[in-house]
């Protein structure tokens, strides 16, 4: 059996440093996004920008110039982690941002979803929707699009 030895402060932090590495290592990969669309959307990639500005109400067409539906969760990891990763902000500043494109007539809030399973529901039954999930959940019905940095 593994003893402490005589400094068993030391041998808690190291306990504590791998226990931590391994959390952070696996919540990771259960946070990457995946991006899905309807099966009508003929692109199978898009570019980052092209993806920001789609999501954040900048643009309201894919590259091809068909019609685009963004969809989003209401919250989650998954949702986070989007917001980070590709829209630069957090979840205060993205509605902040919706709030000031609806009051000025801009736009209007892309639908949101409780749940992955309802996103994934709504973008295999509506044309041109995207939106985007955990690679962990189950994505059949719709397709997976590729970003491209």
């Amino acid at each position: 059996m593994f003893r402490a030895g005589k400094n068993p402060e030391r041998y808690a932090i190291w306990i504590f440093i791998l226990f931590r590495f391994f959390a952070c290592c696996s919540a990771a990969r259960a946070q990457d996004v995946v991006f899905v669309a309807n099966t009508s959307v003929p692109a199978s990639s898009i570019s980052a920008s092209d993806l920001h500005a789609i999501f954040t109400g900048e643009k309201t067409r894919f590259p091809d110039g068909s019609h685009a539906v963004p969809v989003i969760l209401k919250g989650g990891p998954a949702h986070e982690v989007f917001l980070k990763n590709y829209c630069g902000e957090g979840p205060s500043e993205f509605r902040a941002q919706w709030r000031k494109a609806i009051f000025t007539g801009q736009g209007s809030m892309p639908p949101s979803f409780d749940s992955e399973a309802a996103l994934i529901e709504y973008v295999s039954v509506t044309s041109g929707a995207v939106g985007y999930v955990s690679h962990l959940s189950p994505h059949q019905g719709v397709k997976v699009i590729t970003v491209l940095k």
